[in-house]
């Protein structure tokens, strides 16, 4: 069954990204986490070996960095405008044209783990109408989606309060509503808050040695 791989990141562009870090870390420094960041999370999703990988960019496809990982052929895609909900809406949908699923993932959980991909594309072929890995403050990191839940997939964007701690308990009422069937994978730490640097420096170091 053919899956795709999408992951949303945004440009790391100084004093635009991490703002919850500046006082720690400082816009420039902030900005070179979220473009680390960013390549661990392309390397996942390759090293997960599940389907094609495509990088949905925001505000646009032109940074330099983007232009980097088209180099190394990953495929391009601009996230355009709208909420979050219909950001990943438009982006599975096009997915969901040709294949049998889709796995979305962000770009701000480096404890993510090609393993994690796999189960949640093998669930949703096997088990489920979707599959998610939740993030320990409240929403999600990723979410997985068969071809067959086209029908309803906007239903499971709308209303819901992105960036929030609801945003998780949301999803699970709209799901029930509606009537799908999912998977809940172990919940996973994102990077927003100091303490989540913090978190990173004890746990996954080798990460920032390429922020100088």
């Amino acid at each position: 069954m053919r899956t795709r791989v999408q992951v949303f990141a945004r440009a790391p562009v100084s004093g635009e990204v991490k703002t919850r870090l500046w006082p720690r870390l400082g816009a420039d420094r902030a900005a070179r986490l979220q473009m680390a960041l960013t390549g661990r999370a392309i390397a996942t999703a390759m090293s997960a070996h599940i389907g094609p990988v495509e990088l949905w960019c925001s505000p646009d496809c032109t940074h330099p960095t983007f232009a980097a990982f088209a180099a190394r052929g990953i495929l391009l895609r601009e996230q355009e405008s709208g909420t979050l909900g219909k950001r990943m809406h438009r982006a599975l949908s096009q997915a969901l044209q040709t294949d049998d699923c889709a796995v979305l993932m962000g770009s701000d959980c480096p404890s993510l783990a090609p393993q994690d991909l796999r189960d949640a594309a093998r669930t949703v072929h096997t088990e489920s109408d979707f599959t998610f890995v939740p993030a320990e403050d409240g929403g999600y990191v990723l979410i997985a989606v068969a071809q067959r839940t086209q029908s309803c997939l906007h239903r499971i964007f709308e209303d819901i309060e992105w960036g929030t701690s609801q945003v998780m308990d949301q999803t699970r009422e709209r799901l029930g509503e509606l009537g799908c069937t999912w998977q809940e994978l172990a919940p996973r730490w994102d990077i927003d808050r100091p303490e989540d640097y913090d978190r990173l420096l004890r746990e996954q170091p080798g990460l920032l040695e390429a922020i100088p």
